[in-house]
């Protein structure tokens, strides 16, 4: 059986009027007269054979049939995909461009606050992240660079070790005043613990590398990525075990402080970086890599207290 073709024109004409809510208000959008628009509506009903509107002239606004609301949210859907796939195809094929792949803790705590400074020194160059909490094949986003918390064995790109990682307990400094001294570990036996779902970074690892055996680490709230546990420490709820890294904006700025230092668990080969094999050769990717390279090699800027 022959596929039919798609009226993508008068799909896309539906799109407008399913999300604009009227006729003449897709039609400013798809910049076509409203007649236009109806003739798409009436080429699409004939084409399916069903009613996509109710007609009734006591109605002040549309209103959609059962079919035409469910053609008008696969529509919609479907041509949101499109047009994102688009824009993703146009980034990955400058040749200035440079697309990241990264998860949604790293952006926001370590790569974000560095972007502006490789701005001003490469303005060239169009950065563009992309983050997801399930970090696959970097070749689903479009990335060229991927930035990966794990053990470097990826097998879809050349990966490259970017930094180690220490792991250490961090609160607001309201909550260090009531802790007391929080220079001696048993500080923790009056706080209320935070968790990172991630089990590199559980309190269970950090009490056993110190055998603090009086410590419980099971009590306490739990969150599903790094930089929720430490918004969540800079606000007050409690005490969290810090990525050194992901703390290092938040320590600078006081946000943060430091407990019981320098007590902390040392994560080798933490971060790795993966280079897309079509993309190590443009100078912009060159660029950039060489560029997170020297950042990643700088010591972290915290400060102990």
């Amino acid at each position: 059986m022959q596929k039919q073709l798609l009226p993508l024109n008068a799909l896309r004409a539906y799109s407008a009027v399913y999300e604009t809510g009227g006729i003449r208000s897709a039609g400013r959008v798809l910049e076509i007269t409203h007649s236009s628009v109806s003739r798409h509506i009436r080429f699409l009903e004939e084409t399916l054979g069903v009613t996509l509107l109710n007609r009734d002239q006591n109605q002040r606004s549309l209103v959609f049939t059962s079919q035409g609301e469910r053609l008008g949210q696969a529509t919609s859907e479907a041509l949101t995909l499109l047009s994102n796939a688009v824009v993703e195809i146009q980034e990955v094929h400058t040749r200035n461009s440079v697309v990241i792949s990264t998860a949604p803790s790293f952006a926001s705590c370590w790569l974000m606050e560095r972007i502006h400074r490789f701005k001003e020194a490469f303005p060239w160059i169009e950065i563009s992240v992309t983050v997801n909490q399930q970090l696959t094949d970097m070749a689903e986003h479009g990335a060229d660079i991927g930035i990966r918390i794990g053990g470097g064995a990826w097998a879809e790109s050349e990966y490259r070790l970017l930094m180690d990682e220490t792991l250490f307990p961090v609160c607001s400094l309201g909550y260090a005043k009531m802790l007391g001294i929080t220079s001696e570990a048993t500080c923790l036996k009056k706080a209320k613990l935070l968790h990172d779902r991630d089990p590199q970074t559980s309190w269970d690892i950090w009490r056993k590398q110190f055998g603090l055996d009086w410590l419980d680490p099971t009590p306490g709230p739990r969150f599903t990525s790094s930089d929720m546990v430490l918004d969540a420490a800079a606000k007050g709820l409690g005490v969290a075990l810090a990525r050194g890294r992901m703390a290092e904006s938040a320590l600078a700025d006081g946000r943060l402080i430091r407990l019981v230092a320098p007590l902390e668990v040392k994560i080798p080969a933490a971060y790795w970086m993966l280079v897309q094999p079509e993309s190590s050769k443009r100078k912009a990717v060159k660029t950039f890599v060489s560029w997170l390279q020297d950042e990643s090699a700088k010591p972290g800027n915290w400060s102990e207290k």
